[in-house]
């Protein structure tokens, strides 16, 4: 089935959800938004960057879903968000906060030059993409939020990218269902310190944000 992009309809979807999320973004950010979402549809059909096809799911499940964690970002300055894929929710980060630092990384190449495509189109100098391991990164200014939607379990999350945290910063990861088995499978170094079920709206699925930081204590 070939889905039409409708950005009328996906633009009124968009203002009613960000006006029910009570984010206040302007008319740019609200185009940059429906951009993204163009490019995304666009370049799906080739490099396979979602499972998702059609672009009215897409506005929901990716970008309001996104921009429904954008509040427990309050404060952050310089963000990295791991196994970026097609850029959520860094690139809906970047956009909907054009004063913070989000950089993305991801291993496959296809889903870097995507990220690369959308930086430059929609103009974001707030936006760093990196093509490697997460493991491997070194960074002169470590990031005072990590988060990810893309990680299976938090162990991983937190071991490959700790030594990218600040001190005193935090991770924030999106997931769906609230995983306590994963929560109790932290290494003794990171502790759970708050789980925030989410509102996205049109959607009735679960949605949580999970909030790690050290705990302090010592390997």
């Amino acid at each position: 089935m070939r889905y039409a992009f409708d950005r009328a309809a996906l633009a009124h979807i968009l203002a009613d959800g960000i006006k029910e999320l009570k984010l206040d973004l302007n008319e740019k950010q609200h185009e940059q938004l429906l951009d993204y979402l163009a490019l995304l549809f666009k370049w799906n059909s080739v490099y396979n960057l979602t499972s998702l096809r059609d672009p009215m799911q897409m506005v929901t499940l990716h970008v309001l879903d996104s921009l429904a964690a954008v509040a427990a970002f309050e404060g952050a300055q310089n963000v990295l968000d791991v196994g970026a894929g097609g850029g959520l929710p860094g690139i809906v980060l970047a956009i909907a906060r054009p004063s913070m630092k989000v950089s993305l990384i991801d291993t496959v190449h296809k889903k870097t030059a995507f990220l690369t495509q959308v930086k430059a189109e929609l103009e974001l100098a707030n936006v760093t993409v990196y093509t490697m391991k997460v493991q491997d990164l070194q960074v002169t200014q470590l990031f005072d939020v990590i988060t990810s939607r893309a990680f299976a379990d938090l162990s991983d999350f937190v071991n490959w990218s700790g030594h990218l945290l600040a001190e005193g910063g935090k991770f924030i990861a999106l997931k769906g269902v609230a995983p306590p088995e994963e929560q109790e499978r932290l290494p003794q170094e990171w502790k759970t310190t708050g789980l925030q079920p989410l509102r996205v709206p049109k959607l009735e699925a679960e949605r949580h944000l999970v909030f790690i930081e050290r705990s302090g204590q010592s390997i």
